[in-house]
């Protein structure tokens, strides 16, 4: 799963930092090599400070297998968004839930 082409929405495209983008893509990577991935990636998206500086904080998590995944990157201006990530075989889809 997720090993083909990969698309993002119109609302990713402008409201998603494109190093954001990268690094779901590469957690979806991760997970892969840790359980088999579901066909939906979930990610939920809040600022967090940690050691005083201030953090985007990722929750990755699927249904089956469950899986979990708490991560935490340096960017511009950290957002609060769910996003899915969805392989529907011929091709992987980043979007919003609410474009869902």
């Amino acid at each position: 799963m997720f090993q083909n082409q990969k698309y993002v929405t119109r609302g990713i495209d402008e409201r998603l930092e494109p190093i954001l983008q990268l690094f779901l893509w590469d957690a979806v990577t991760q997970a892969g090599k840790k359980v088999k991935l579901d066909y939906l990636q979930v990610f939920q998206l809040s600022p967090a400070v940690k050691d005083g500086i201030t953090m985007q904080q990722v929750i990755h998590t699927q249904e089956q297998p469950p899986y979990k995944n708490e991560l935490f990157i340096i960017c511009g201006e950290p957002i609060t968004a769910k996003i899915f990530c969805i392989d529907d075989g011929d091709h992987s889809t980043m979007l919003f839930a609410e474009e869902y």
